[in-house]
């Protein structure tokens, strides 16, 4: 069952709610930073994006107790790590444009996007532990320090072309997963859960993590470049190994197994076959398979809800399974 048109206008509503206190507060830092630095990060954090981590955090509160409109600072703190990780990663990717437009590093330079980064990381944690207190920076550092683990991981997956599913998943538990389950967990401490509350939210965020990540894959090959603002197979020529390849991977047989590891194995292949390898993967039924690990994954984030039950936040309950099955449906 997907989304309603009722459940996407909310978190649509939310978006626009984070995105407001996204400005407020860069409007706060601006006396008190370099004129450079501002228009990095301004470029950076209003260039779009679906603000979900910070939605995560504000919906998380509340289901745990708590309304107040501080929360959404403490959303913003997530966001601003996300856009961190995000002028890293393109640096890392050589990755020209983000959303349809350049890259931090490509408009502004190396040196702009690396010291933004780091500045959006030390203002996210500032911001993490005056609202949460130890017990939700813990969290946070924990996610921040598992997602950079979670990129060596994919860099050594991709550089001994592994076929293991499993160490897949702890790639992108730690450069997808845990930033989205910290979302969902520092929001229960900020709103006052109990012990069940935050390991049904834990559970939810980390399941939610892998399905986007999952959906990710799967877009990197099949979606509109026009939507994505990403070129088709950008993972591909970069020797990613994504879930679609890796199942494709361990089901074929013969030469056809043996034309995708060469093509994995060769740089210049990876961006001239990409048709090719995805006619492959289509064959063997990895897309398919990868995306009915998606629904299960969504499956699983939704039964974690339920330990749920006050009358009083089943619209906030509601919106987090809106947003879980979303996930599946999103073409960007």
């Amino acid at each position: 069952m997907i989304p309603t048109e009722s459940i996407l206008k909310e978190i649509l509503s939310e978006a626009r709610v984070v995105e407001k206190y996204l400005q407020k507060t860069l409007g706060q830092l601006q006396p008190h930073v370099d004129d450079q630095l501002y228009e990095v990060l301004e470029y950076g954090l209003l260039n779009g994006g679906k603000r979900i981590r910070p939605i995560l955090v504000v919906l998380a509160a509340r289901l745990c107790g708590s309304a107040g409109a501080e929360v959404y600072e403490l959303g913003c703190a997530f966001e601003f790590l996300h856009a961190a990780t995000l002028y890293h990663d393109d640096l890392i990717d050589n990755s020209d444009t983000r959303r349809g437009k350049p890259s931090v590093h490509k408009k502004f330079g190396t040196v702009a996007a690396v010291l933004a980064g780091d500045f959006l990381h030390a203002q996210s944690m500032s911001t993490v532990g005056r609202l949460s207190g130890q017990h939700g920076l813990d969290i946070f550092c924990r996610a921040t320090k598992g997602m950079v683990d979670g990129e060596f991981m994919q860099l050594r997956n991709a550089e001994n072309h592994n076929l293991s599913e499993l160490d897949y998943y702890h790639a992108i538990m730690g450069k997808t997963g845990l930033l989205i389950s910290a979302a969902c967990e520092v929001g229960a401490v900020y709103g006052g859960g109990g012990e069940q509350q935050m390991l049904a939210l834990k559970e939810y965020g980390n399941n939610l993590g892998c399905a986007f990540q999952i959906i990710d894959d799967l877009l990197d090959y099949l979606g509109d470049p026009g939507i994505t603002g990403k070129s088709v197979g950008n993972d591909l020529a970069e020797g990613k190994m994504t879930l679609p390849v890796i199942l494709a991977l361990n089901a074929a047989k013969g030469t056809d197994r043996n034309r995708m590891a060469t093509i994995l194995a060769d740089k210049n292949l990876r961006t001239e076959s990409i048709t090719e390898i995805c006619d492959l993967i289509s064959e063997y039924g990895g897309f398919q398979a990868a995306r009915n690990k998606a629904v299960a994954a969504v499956d699983q984030a939704l039964a974690a809800l339920t330990v749920f039950t006050d009358p009083n936040i089943q619209t906030e309950r509601r919106i987090l399974e809106g947003l879980a099955r979303y996930v599946l449906v999103r073409e960007k």
